[in-house]
């Protein structure tokens, strides 16, 4: 595991810059704001309401979800890093992973949705999407991620998460034609300071003799129990 020094500065930069990126992310999952882009557009639409509140509540448990979610990718992280230690062939690894998960997924699939209809695809949008979440987004994406670890650990691979809500934030305002609110610039800038004090610390951990010392007796006595 990598070491936290928190009275060095690299300790103190990392963590201050993952708790800035923490904060940028939940502002643009949770604040909107004003709209700073076609705001004419959104003045002349009619915001639509639930009266019955069903919508909020779907809101909290979609929120509640995504948060598990994160909890059990921090998970996946740490036990990547042990993973690749111990068995070094990624490929297969990934491999394995995808069959056992794609067992688990279809298994809960089939209990909750059992009309075959719905897992006809009928368009060939439908298709290409099939292919590239499953080709792209996943295979080729977490066999990216896990080479990450292998090489510069969680704490790295995970300081990039969450440019993917820029990255989202981007295409929806070039390709799909949607606003650009306030919390969206404010969180993206606040991730963007936060990953590079999360990478400067890092970096200055490790060029820092002592920190070079302290991870090869780490990798030493992680080989010793092995």
């Amino acid at each position: 595991m990598e070491p936290l020094k928190v009275k060095s500065t690299a300790g103190a930069a990392k963590i201050a810059g993952t708790l800035m990126s923490l904060a940028g992310l939940l502002l643009l999952s949770l604040y909107k704001g004003v709209p700073l882009t076609h705001q004419e557009a959104a003045a002349l639409s009619p915001a639509t309401h639930h009266a019955d509140g069903s919508g909020d509540r779907s809101w909290m448990l979609g929120t509640m979800a995504l948060l598990a979610n994160c909890l059990c990718f921090s998970f996946w992280l740490l036990l990547q890093t042990r993973l690749t230690k111990k068995y070094p062939a990624i490929y297969s690894s990934t491999a394995l992973m995808f069959f056992i998960s794609t067992l688990q997924g279809g298994a809960l699939t089939v209990a909750v949705e059992r009309r075959a209809s719905r897992w006809m695809l009928t368009s060939k949008l439908e298709i290409v999407t099939v292919l590239y979440a499953g080709i792209v987004g996943s295979g080729a994406g977490y066999l990216i991620m896990t080479w990450c670890v292998e090489k510069k650990g969680p704490v790295f691979t995970a300081a990039f998460i969450p440019i993917i809500q820029i990255m989202v934030a981007t295409i929806d305002f070039f390709f799909l034609h949607e606003q650009i609110y306030l919390g969206s610039v404010l969180g993206s800038a606040l991730m963007v300071l936060g990953l590079y004090l999360v990478l400067w610390g890092k970096k200055r951990d490790e060029t820092s003799p002592v920190s070079c010392a302290t991870n090869k007796q780490v990798d030493e006595e992680a080989e010793n129990k092995q």
